[in-house]
């Protein structure tokens, strides 16, 4: 199975200590070269370099190309514009956004749709995360979530 991740979730994962699972999940993790431009930025966090910079990771970075941009994805960010295209191209099984205003545009888009915390989610149902845990972690970065989105998702995962 083929993913196409965006900048968040390869931030927030190995921020919490979880950069493994995009391996365990999927075959591939495909990232557009907008995406690599943004995690080279000097503010992202030591941990997220260092996952980055192993052998691990496996990220296979592509180009977009040929394309014709919507105006709705004109509204998003470079990295989350070029996931979608990227996710389009490859004809990806899933695309992986944190976003809601980029969520919304690649459903528009025909694409499957998961986050951070739905990869937290069946992570968690495989047993290889702690979702308690990790949604605890989560909750000490900066990521953006609702505190009820939080804990509905440990309610159902009780």
């Amino acid at each position: 199975m083929i993913a196409v991740a965006d900048t968040s979730p390869l931030c927030y994962l190995p921020l919490i200590g979880e950069g493994d699972l995009l391996a365990k999940l999927f075959a591939e993790v495909a990232v557009p070269e907008a995406v690599i431009t943004e995690l080279g930025h000097p503010r992202v966090p030591a941990a997220v370099q260092a996952w980055l910079d192993s052998p691990e990771t496996r990220l296979v970075v592509h180009s977009v190309t040929g394309v014709v941009v919507s105006p709705e994805l004109r509204s998003l960010d470079a990295g989350e514009r070029e996931a979608i295209l990227l996710a389009q191209q490859l004809a990806a099984s899933v695309v992986i956004l944190d976003d809601k205003a980029a969520r919304v545009a690649a459903k528009r888009c025909g694409l499957r749709v998961v986050g951070t915390l739905g990869l937290l989610e069946v992570a968690s149902r495989e047993g290889w995360v702690d979702l308690q845990a990790a949604v605890g972690r989560l909750r000490r970065t900066n990521f953006r979530a609702s505190p009820t989105l939080l804990d509905d998702l440990l309610r159902r995962n009780v």
